[in-house]
């Protein structure tokens, strides 16, 4: 959220690769994702998505429901 703060953003979208190449999210991504946009809404920084990207695959967070 620094990056975030320091840019004057009003929301951003967090991405990140697994290496593995299997994009399911581990309850970690889950527990950070949420985190994220507990924080967000205190700061008002909206988190539109949080991206795991995989071998030539991806998933949305948002698009799964985790927040």
């Amino acid at each position: 959220m620094k990056t975030a703060i320091l840019s004057n953003a009003t929301s951003i979208i967090c991405c990140h690769p697994h290496p593995s190449g299997d994009p399911t999210p581990s309850p970690e991504d889950i527990e950070v994702t949420e985190r994220l946009g507990e924080v967000g809404k205190i700061i008002g920084i909206d988190v539109l998505d949080h991206i795991i990207l995989g071998d030539g695959c991806f998933v949305s967070l948002k698009e799964k429901g985790y927040f």
